[in-house]
């Protein structure tokens, strides 16, 4: 995708959605926590751009077209057992329906600043109607017009409104707690 050009931007990168991901692994928690599954959840299609003169980025995803439990992604958390195509499937359902109001909120947004040292990112992430600003390090490379941008970070579902699933009146439940990885690139 080739640079396009912004009145006082400069020149827009695009996110190259082939070349990015946005991993979440999610964690089992309760008293019957080894009954359950831990559970990586990702995005593939992620949209926006990044302006370079300005050291800015935004971009969206939908949360309707992550993908739950990727054998390769799991592997890379250190997953070890994938869960049957039903257990998967449950799993999309509960997150969407039940703790995401996905229908509601449809997308998630991030705003990225880089200061002028170019440490730590500031990140503002609006997630199920709320917005929370973190200071995120990152290992950032550029060349040749293109930027990639990788780091993880520990959210709390909390944080942004959600309440974390749970059965059983929270015999198994999934932890509050979850470790957003991001691989980004934009050309």
């Amino acid at each position: 995708m080739e640079a396009t050009q912004a009145a006082d931007a400069g020149p827009l990168l695009t996110i190259d959605s082939s070349q990015s991901l946005i991993a979440v692994t999610v964690r089992r928690g309760g008293v019957l926590a080894r009954l359950g599954h831990d559970h990586v959840v990702a995005s593939h299609a992620i949209s926006g751009t990044v302006a370079p003169a300005r050291n800015t980025a935004d971009f969206t995803f939908r949360l309707d077209e992550m993908k739950v439990d990727e054998a390769d992604l799991r592997q890379i958390a250190g997953l070890a057992k994938q869960p049957s195509a039903d257990a998967i499937e449950g799993t999309r359902y509960n997150m969407l329906n039940k703790v995401l109001d996905a229908g509601r909120y449809p997308l998630v947004r991030v705003h990225a600043e880089r200061s002028a040292s170019g440490q730590p990112l500031q990140v503002a992430i609006t997630l199920h109607g709320v917005t929370r600003t973190l200071a995120i390090p990152v290992e950032l490379r550029e060349e040749r017009g293109v930027i990639n941008v990788k780091g993880t970070v520990n959210l709390k579902q909390t944080d942004f409104g959600l309440t974390p699933f749970s059965v059983m009146a929270g015999a198994m439940a999934v932890q509050d707690e979850m470790e957003l990885r991001f691989d980004l690139t934009a050309r």
